[in-house]
């Protein structure tokens, strides 16, 4: 009996985070090396974004920056004042977009997901396949019939281009469902007894245990609405149209050495905001991850 309290004891320190035990210095030792690799290209945007250009290209290359400057910042502006359009303007389009498609994204995920999950119909087994099978489908391999139905659509060279494509969320679709089919069903039933409409049980009930479901989609949603090129690549003729990730990438796309660090700030301006937004809500996508497979 003391030795099993003994065992339970050193079990309960080794794994206990309010505590430190030496068997955890192994632990620590694949961690911190596996931390220092993964932080270590961010760090290098930071530092790029305040190298001065002397620093950017010097030979050999240095991790570090000696001299920090907010030079690059400056110049970006500096640049796109020169054209018809302004970095502001760009960025301004941007915001509008990830908005946008953040909010319309967790509205139709939790409304299908819940219509998929508690409802009956004839085809919804159907619909549920389809859904599942575009999971399968990469933006590329469905970049030409989507051009096709855009164009026939009228949407090209419209500000809506940049919108409405990122609503078909099969993803977020799948995971808000998953996360619906634990509700029970009684919890359902007892608030339409309650006189509670459909839009009532959605607002009232489900957003509010869905949270962990619905946080990562507003993260994926947020990224591929904030890195999004294509539709200003493809679809949008006019400049007032289109997004920051697109105008980064015009800096890049000749090669030039001046806009480099230009460049460098940019990207660090697109950096910023995923890893702010993924702080606030790791706890619940994590929660989303480890509950995702439950029913």
């Amino acid at each position: 009996m003391l030795k099993r309290k003994r065992r339970h004891k050193l079990g309960t320190s080794n794994t206990d985070p309010a505590r430190f035990n030496k068997s955890q210095i192994k632990i620590y030792g694949y961690l911190i090396p596996i931390s220092i690799v993964m932080l270590l290209p961010i760090i290098y945007i930071v530092v790029s974004a305040f190298k001065p250009m002397d620093e950017l290209f010097a030979y050999p290359p240095r991790f570090y920056v000696k001299n920090p400057t907010f030079d690059n910042f400056r110049r970006l502006f500096e640049v796109s004042s020169d054209t018809a359009i302004s970095a502001g303007r760009y960025l301004f389009n941007t915001f509008v977009n990830t908005v946008v498609i953040m909010f319309l994204n967790v509205w139709i995920s939790v409304c299908v997901g819940f219509v998929l999950s508690k409802k009956t119909f004839r085809g919804k087994d159907a619909l549920l396949q389809i859904n599942n099978m575009a999971l399968m489908f990469v933006q590329t391999a469905v970049a030409i019939p989507t051009y096709f139905v855009i164009v026939y659509t009228g949407l090209r060279n419209n500000f809506l281009v940049g919108i409405i494509p990122a609503l078909v969320v099969p993803t977020g679709v799948f995971l808000v469902k998953q996360f619906i089919d634990q509700l029970p069903d009684a919890l359902i039933e007892a608030a339409r007894i309650d006189g509670a409409t459909d839009y009532q049980i959605i607002r009232k009930v489900v957003f509010p245990l869905v949270k962990p479901a619905l946080a990562t989609v507003m993260l994926l949603a947020f990224q591929g609405a904030w890195l999004d090129a294509n539709a200003s690549t493809m679809y949008l003729d006019s400049e007032t149209l289109k997004t920051f990730a697109y105008y980064i990438g015009t800096l890049t796309a000749g090669g030039s050495v001046i806009t480099q660090g230009i460049a460098a700030a940019g990207a660090l301006i697109m950096l910023v905001p995923n890893i702010v937004l993924f702080i606030i809500l790791q706890s619940r996508v994590m929660n989303t991850m480890a509950n995702s497979g439950i029913k």
